[in-house]
């Protein structure tokens, strides 16, 4: 079978990196004080090596013979860092990249015709998913590192757009003070200010949230592949879930072993326990007008002392509210940050603050620019 040029560049990439990690892994074990780590890291340079012997095999299987790839420059600069400032640096890196195997060696499954590159993929995955595994349990990760997830809600949205809209707005609103242009000016302004940013804001959080919708999608796909490709690697895994919640061990064994005997069970499962994503209860239109509604009120409160009151009455009513304003709503993000409400509330304080200090001389000096 003639392979073509890209196919035979993605094998060679895939080479090189399964050669990399064995060089890499190698100088982990090196530099590795403790003997029980430094074991695993040298069974994983044994594995690396195989798997370098098995891209060569597949080339050998279509009459190509490629040589022992030698270190890359990449490698052997991070191999020079790691020899400096100790194995913890090149564990996460070779994490990630572990994880960024297995998702490359799952797509090559699914694109490859029938042979030899198709089933190493495949025994690739699983390994390179194992190798995951143990780097994680080194680096105490969390959760698969091919995985990626994000999370939102309701209250988070309210609070963010809430204050992007009161900061924003509150510079523009010092501005046109610093210009010392008339309340009307002021609040015709503002408003528009207030209007452009929530349809700006609610935009941004409509997109957010449907990109986030397509990760967990891809996520979930990847899942279900893994599943049907790598149920004893899966079961592994569920089963130590329900281990670490308290599950007797053998209990626990059994309960991951039945649900993986139902796919659509399985990653249902999966999907919940092991990557966070349950069932979705908002969609993106709702998280962007939730979103561009907050962010229009937080943009209204420098505004209406302008509908009301006039001159200086008006500007230090509006200066007084949105510091109010900018405190308290700092005090409410440590229901995301877990800091101190005063601290929290402060900072953003200061923040209001400084946008409005270089609203008001940045509008200054517009204006006597304008009239000179």
């Amino acid at each position: 079978m003639t392979i073509d040029g890209q196919t035979l560049a993605d094998w060679k990439r895939h080479l090189h990196d399964e050669a990399d990690a064995a060089f890499l892994y190698q100088v982990l074990a090196d530099c590795e004080p403790k003997a029980v780590r430094q074991e695993v890291f040298l069974r994983l340079v044994d594995v690396e090596r195989r798997h370098v012997d098995v891209w060569r095999d597949v080339f050998k299987s279509h009459g190509i013979e490629v040589d022992l790839p030698t270190p890359s420059l990449r490698a052997r600069t991070m191999a020079w860092v790691a020899r400096r400032c100790g194995p913890g640096f090149l564990t996460g890196l070779l994490l990630r990249e572990e994880g960024q195997e297995v998702s490359g060696y799952i797509q090559l499954h699914r694109d490859s015709a029938p042979g030899a590159a198709r089933d190493a993929a495949l025994v690739l995955a699983r390994e390179s998913a194992q190798h995951a595994r143990a780097l994680g349990s080194l680096t105490n990760a969390r959760c698969e590192p091919w995985h990626r997830t994000a999370s939102s809600g309701f209250l988070r949205n309210i609070v963010y757009g809430f204050n992007d809209g009161l900061t924003a707005n509150f510079g523009l609103v010092a501005g046109m003070i610093g210009a010392d242009v008339p309340a009307a000016v002021v609040l015709v302004s503002g408003v528009a200010g207030a209007i452009a940013d929530s349809l700006s804001m609610g935009a941004s959080g409509y997109l957010a949230a449907k990109s986030e919708s397509e990760v967990w999608q891809h996520e979930i796909s990847k899942e279900r592949d893994e599943i049907r490709l790598m149920p004893e690697i899966e079961t592994d895994e569920l089963a130590l879930i329900y281990e670490a919640k308290g599950i007797p061990a053998g209990h626990a064994r059994a309960m991951a072993e039945e649900i993986i005997a139902d796919p659509e069970r399985a990653l249902e499962e999966k999907a919940r326990e092991e990557l966070g994503i349950g069932e979705s209860h908002t969609t993106p239109f709702r998280e962007g007008w939730v979103t561009g509604l907050a962010t229009l009120v937080g943009a209204f409160i420098p505004v209406a002392p302008f509908m009301l009151l006039d001159g200086a009455a008006a500007m230090w009513t509006s200066l007084v509210i949105a510091m109010t304003a900018h405190f308290l709503v700092g005090a409410m993000r440590t229901f995301f940050t877990g800091r101190g409400v005063i601290r929290s509330g402060i900072d953003m304080f200061v923040v209001g603050l400084g946008v409005a200090a270089v609203g008001y001389f940045v509008g200054d000096a517009v204006a006597r620019l304008l009239t000179n």
